[in-house]
């Protein structure tokens, strides 16, 4: 789609100067605004939003409630009921048909509160993944979320950054953007910071910044001129169709078992129906309109048509106590992906090591340097450590070392009250604080060299370089770079020694990366900084090209530490007790990798793939690596691709760490796609499942356990919940069928003998599947849920152990509250002499008690309810309540009228809990013969172990 530009005149952004646009915006490019001042023009322009399509009102969601036809039929069934009532003036009041209104409308009531949990649990994740942006206020550099952006703002660009509003560019280092959603051309599109004096297309115009595009290489400064729907892409947002939310594969599979049991729930209905008028005298409209009542209320209290509802609620409700330890979860469906996660694939700087670079020593030819202190507080000391005297070369060598890679950086480092504060890369940060030790302050620096250009990083290259003049030489430019020295040495001539430059000889390049070699021993992190001087006019055009990084004078090596994180040795440990490898893959030195890896027991071996083997690979000898490697060195982003696409070959789920551009086609190729919250790019965090608040291996750990324990308990609630509807149908189904046998058939009034009323079976929809389901739905995570094995990614929620424990429930409840049913009623196969009221009852009491005590089985199929059964407060609680209310419908007088019930002894409590805890115990029998039977799902010792699947270390 091509967008063109609106009709403008000459005070167009693109045709002014870079000062006319500043001072159009009343903006300072050093200053920014003062928070004052962007206050008011937030009050003013509103948020940096698109329009969203209104709210759905409250009342129209609570009306859905009541949409669904088996809702409907039986509303209209009771409205008829109510009818006859009125017709036939039998009763006082319409008790069945009040029932029914009053249980449909708290059902509604119920789904309505699940739904805005849910909502509101997903409203709390979005605002913690919304966008944030770098800007200027106050004079300082701050991080604010883009919504909060103003005309005026001056915004910070960098690759990887999603732009978040429209702006004029002002500075630029080698800045591109990919505009194809808003012009449709793929190639990037370079950017630079000159007017443009005539009208043009959006497209062409090269000194804008557009809302919504993404900056892919170098970076730049930009003032705001237009925020939200005042934007390019507000303006045609209206064109813009919003995709509906994708179901996950759990929710349409659910969909899937919520049809295929309301098909069957209705025959099953229909056949009780016909069953009643074919083998009951039932006389008159009343009775008639009594049977339809009861079969449609059978349908709706047996399907569980808020399945899918509920899930979502769980599954929300579980990425909020996700979030809150730091993982924030961007898809429904990576919560279900991470239970079957077989491999996580970890970059190491900040994830497995604290991300706090200190540089530790500096080897130039002269001698080294070590430095002391730790952490970004510019604390600490320079030790020279000639290897012979040098009458000072070696001081000036390691000065020189400094100051170049100080130059290189693009990181800020300023005291405030608070204390130091960093804002960039680690490994640049630590760079300056290394030459402020040395006495090296940034502001003298700028005084001196001041920049003019930089040719940025890229994972390609390993390589960043910038440009600066020289003031006290200003016949030349100077070029400085840092970068891995195995590529840097490449592109150098010439060494430095003390002030000259003298040939790079063949051995001192072997002495180099012998040196290099030993640094990384000591997991010390290694960089290579090297310049040159350049031509003075170089700096009039204003394009740096990589082609400038050669003939390069080598000055030393930097190495630094980033030591692992405590906690991450721990949850490497527990990830291989779950049964999940661990993998790193870093851009380090293949030494730095392999003590680290080994430090934190990834690999107790030293075998480690660099880079350049993958590139040399076919597909089936990385295949075979991947299988028994577990270390990876030098790599770059199109080999963390081709290292997913293996693992994935040999039937791993792959979880993928990644905070680059170039690595969003590795986290979208993973099965999981986790994005780095601190230092990751806009880029990277759209493209990935998950976000690392705070960018530790730990948490992905954490957030797997979390996301196992989240669908086990979509196991436990569907389990309880299908199983509970199971044994209603059966009572009701072989209560009828069976009614001659149990004396029910001479039990009932003008005809008409049921084990339940509808009523009855509506009550116990709402008291049993309503708290019970969703207390389980929050259980805790069980003990051995680190101990199992992954669970295989195409095992769907409902599996066949399930649905016999499932249907063994179900006939378990039929049978004991039949039972107790005959029990209560005169003839039968159990003799008794209490009157129809009395025996529903006792068979509603049964049934109830029945799916109080199963939901302390629904907890595992495997494991005894008797296990730690007090860990759930809220499962009791909603026990409690559920007793409660039903007390209520037995012994309140209303209530008795509305249900058709009478009072019950103690005896006959005991009696219905005795029966009903059958249940409990013939479900822990089933489990013992199971577990005997196929040991292989007793927990921890199903592990795994295949080397296949689990590293050998």
């Amino acid at each position: 789609m091509l967008v063109t530009a609106s009709n403008s005149e000459s005070d167009e952004p693109y045709r002014q100067t870079c000062e006319d646009a500043l001072s159009a915006a009343a903006a300072d490019p050093s200053f920014g605004l003062g928070e004052a001042e962007a206050k008011r023009r937030l009050t003013e322009y509103g948020p940096n939003e698109l329009d969203a399509p209104p709210p759905r009102p409250e009342w129209l969601k609570l009306l859905a409630q009541f949409t669904d036809i088996l809702v409907l039929l039986l509303l209209a069934a009771a409205t008829i009921s109510a009818a006859v009532w009125w017709h036939e003036g039998e009763a006082e009041l319409p008790y069945e048909a009040l029932a029914i209104f009053a249980i449909v409308i708290l059902n509604g009531l119920l789904g309505y509160i699940q739904e805005a949990r849910a909502e509101r649990a997903a409203a709390a994740l979005r605002q913690l993944s919304a966008m944030r942006s770098d800007v200027i206020r106050d004079g300082a550099r701050t991080s604010i979320a883009s919504a909060d952006l103003v005309p005026g703002d001056i915004i910070l660009i960098a690759e990887g950054d999603t732009v978040p509003a429209d702006a004029r560019l002002i500075q630029s280092a080698a800045l591109q953007t990919m505009e194809a959603a808003l012009t449709g051309e793929s190639l990037p599109v370079s950017k630079d910071i000159a007017a443009i004096p005539d009208r043009v297309e959006i497209g062409d115009q090269r000194n804008m910044l557009f809302s919504g595009t993404t900056a892919i290489y170098g970076h730049g400064r930009a003032v705001v001129t237009a925020t939200g729907m005042r934007t390019v892409i507000g303006r045609i947002s209206g064109m813009l169709e919003k995709a509906p939310d994708e179901a996950t594969p759990l929710q349409k599979e659910l969909g899937r078992v919520g049809k295929v049991l309301a098909v069957t729930v209705v025959l099953i209905a229909a056949t009780v129906i016909a069953t009643i008028l074919l083998l009951s005298e039932v006389r008159g409209f009343s009775r008639t309109v009594d049977v339809m009542l009861l079969g449609v209320a059978l349908a709706v209290a047996a399907v569980p048509e808020g399945l899918p509802a509920v899930v979502t609620a769980v599954l929300s409700l579980g990425m909020q106590r996700m979030a809150r330890s730091r993982a924030i979860i961007r898809r429904l469906s990576a919560v279900e992906t991470l239970g079957s996660a077989t491999v996580i694939a970890s970059d190491k700087t900040g994830t497995l090591t604290k991300n706090e670079m200190t540089v530790r020593r500096i080897i130039t030819a002269s001698g080294c340097a070590n430095l002391s202190g730790t952490g970004y507080a510019p604390n600490g000391q320079v030790e020279l450590r000639e290897a012979e005297p040098s009458d000072g070369l070696l001081q000036f060598e390691i000065l020189r070392a400094l100051t170049a890679a100080e130059r290189a950086n693009n990181a800020l480092l300023s005291e405030r009250e608070e204390g130091w504060v960093v804002h960039g890369d680690p490994t640049e940060v630590a760079l300056i604080v290394a030459a402020r030790k040395a006495g090296l302050l940034t502001e003298a620096l700028d005084a001196r060299f001041g920049r003019v250009g930089e040719v940025p990083f890229s994972s390609e290259r390993k390589l960043m370089s910038t440009i600066h003049r020289d003031a006290e030489r200003p016949e030349r430019l100077v070029l400085v770079t840092k970068g891995a020295p195995d590529v840097l040495l490449v592109h150098c001539t010439h060494e430095l020694v003390g002030q000259d430059a003298v040939p790079l000889t063949d051995a001192r390049r072997i002495e180099i990366m012998t040196s290099n070699e030993a640094l990384a021993e000591e997991a010390l992190r290694t960089l290579g900084v090297a310049f040159r001087s350049l031509p003075a006019k170089l700096s009039e055009g204003g394009q740096f090209e990589e082609a400038m990084e050669r003939e390069l004078v080598f000055i030393g090596l930097i190495g630094m530490i980033d030591p692992p994180r405590l906690e991450a040795r721990e949850a490497v440990g527990r990830a291989k007790a779950a049964g999940i490898r661990c993998l790193m893959i870093t851009g380090d030195h293949p030494k730095t990798a392999s003590v680290i890896a080994r430090e934190l027991g990834i690999s107790m071996d030293d075998e480690v793939v660099a880079g350049a083997e993958i590139q040399a690979m076919t597909d089936e000898e990385l295949d075979r690596t991947v299988r028994k490697v577990s270390v990876y060195a030098r790599v770059n982003p199109e080999h963390k691709l081709r290292i997913v696409q293996a693992l994935q070959r040999t039937g791993e789920t792959v979880a993928m760490t990644g905070d680059g551009v170039n690595d969003a086609p590795a986290l979208k190729a993973a099965d999981i796609g986790i994005a780095m919250g601190v230092t990751g790019t806009n880029v990277s965090k759209e493209a990935a499942d998950m976000v690392l608040a705070d960018d530790n291996f730990a948490t992905i750990v954490a957030a797997v356990e979390e996301g196992r324990a989240i669908f086990a308990n979509i196991r436990k609630f569907l389990r309880y919940l299908l199983s509970s509807n199971i044994g209603e149908v059966m009572t009701m189904f072989f209560g009828i069928l069976l009614a001659g046998t149990i004396g029910l058939s001479g039990a009932g009034i003008g005809g008409l003998a049921l084990p339940l009323l509808a009523t009855q079976l509506l009550w116990i929809n709402f008291v049993t599947d309503g708290a019970p389901a969703l207390a389980i739905g929050v259980d805790p995570a069980d003990d051995d849920v680190m101990s199992q094995p992954p669970r295989p990614l195409d095992e769907g929620v409902m599996t066949g152990r399930m649905w016999v424990g499932i249907v063994f429930v179900g006939v378990v409840m039929a049978t004991g509250t039949l039972l107790v049913l005959d029990g209560a009623l005169p003839g039968g196969l159990i003799e008794g002499s209490g009157t129809i009221a009395y025996g529903q009852t006792m068979a509603f009491t049964t049934l109830v008690m029945f799916q109080l005590f199963n939901v302390f089985n629904a907890r595992s199929d495997e494991l005894s309810a008797f296990q730690r059964p007090f860990r759930n407060r809220w499962l009791w609680l909603s026990v409690a309540l559920s007793l409660m209310l039903h007390a209520g419908a037995i012994y309140m007088p209303f209530l008795q009228k509305a249900f058709s019930t009478v009072s019950l002894s103690i005896s006959d409590w005991l009696l219905c809990i005795a029966v009903a805890s059958s249940v409990l115990w013939l479900r822990e029998i089933e489990k013992v013969v199971m577990r005997r039977l196929d040991p292989g799902d007793a927990g921890a010792g199903s592990l795994d172990l295949d080397p296949d699947h689990v590293d050998a270390s």
